[in-house]
């Protein structure tokens, strides 16, 4: 009897120890789990955040019907931009003599694309004009009587920039080539106002083709003095913020003087536009152009494709 109650006992043992180490296992996986939980979480938002894309709008208005003559350089600018950003790695939607509807789908399409981290880019060539200190881009439809009609029928920098920094992109960049003499101006003011300047965002960096306030005839050239020299620049081993302040010198040379275009940032980090020194972006090397080919493409030159994918 003893001897078959030590075997019961010693069996009852050892069940009971079996449990106990399955208990344990079930309890350490458990754990195990939870503490990979906030990893699994953080891969997801990296993931996410190495997703996130360089997106550009750009617009370039030139038949005004107002105007005595059509503008050639915005045209000619969009098509030369937005083929320099796509081999910058930039996923670019153009649109060329936009009424006031086609800038709104364009500004909620480029908004629905833009994910956290995204480093976007708009450009705007055309007529702006001022009112109460904002700047307002004008759609190719749009009729201007008086002060009023500019704030309902244009459509506003900084409401555009606040809109894409709302959706959460890392930083915004805006070229705005608009201070021009316009058929508007005239019908309810003495003169031309020029652009005012552009209450940005923060991480928001901004280059116009004139200092506030003042006003820039076009040149002869293929393209404006502000896009020429920004194309000359896009490839300069530095930041945006450096790329635009080079431009800014190079445009005030290159009209001797007539022409200091304005830069404004409040980026919060460097930017950069060249593959080789941010790795976020990929691209290849984009010829310069100067004043004197610009009416002469060469194959290895952006203003050679306009509008080329």
């Amino acid at each position: 009897m003893k001897v078959t109650e030590y075997y019961t006992v010693r069996h009852l043992l050892a069940a009971t120890c079996s449990l106990a180490c399955v208990a344990l296992l079930a309890i350490g996986a458990n754990a195990a789990l939870d503490l990979r939980a906030p990893e699994a979480a953080k891969t997801g938002f990296t993931q996410e955040t190495d997703s996130a894309v360089q997106l550009a709008l750009i617009i370039g208005n030139g038949n005004y019907p107002d105007a005595a003559e059509p503008l050639s350089q915005p045209i000619n600018d969009a098509s030369g931009l937005a083929y320099a950003m796509r081999r910058h790695g930039f996923d670019v939607d153009m649109v060329e003599d936009a009424t006031k509807a086609d800038m709104t789908r364009a500004v909620e399409r480029l908004k629905s694309r833009i994910k956290p981290g995204s480093v976007v880019m708009l450009f705007f060539g055309g007529y702006g004009v001022q009112s109460r200190q904002e700047t307002y881009m004008m759609p190719t439809d749009a009729v201007i009587w008086k002060e009023g009609d500019v704030r309902q029928e244009g459509m506003s920098v900084e409401t555009v920039l606040h809109a894409i920094k709302e959706r959460g992109a890392r930083a915004t960049l805006a070229v705005i080539d608009a201070s021009r003499r316009n058929p508007y101006e005239r019908r309810f003011r003495s003169f031309s106002h020029g652009l005012a300047p552009v209450s940005a965002p923060s991480n928001a960096l901004i280059i116009s083709s004139n200092t506030p306030g003042k006003v820039a005839d076009d040149t002869k050239g293929q393209h404006s003095v502000l896009v020429t020299e920004l194309l000359n620049n896009l490839n300069a081993h530095a930041s945006a913020e450096g790329v635009f302040n080079k431009t800014r010198v190079a445009v005030f040379r290159a009209s001797n003087g007539a022409q200091m275009p304005s830069v404004s940032s409040s980026l919060l980090e460097d930017v950069h536009l060249n593959p080789g020194d941010d790795p976020d972006l990929t691209t290849s090397s984009i010829a310069p152009i100067t004043t004197e080919n610009a009416d002469d493409p060469s194959p290895t030159s952006p203003l050679g494709h306009p509008g080329q994918p």
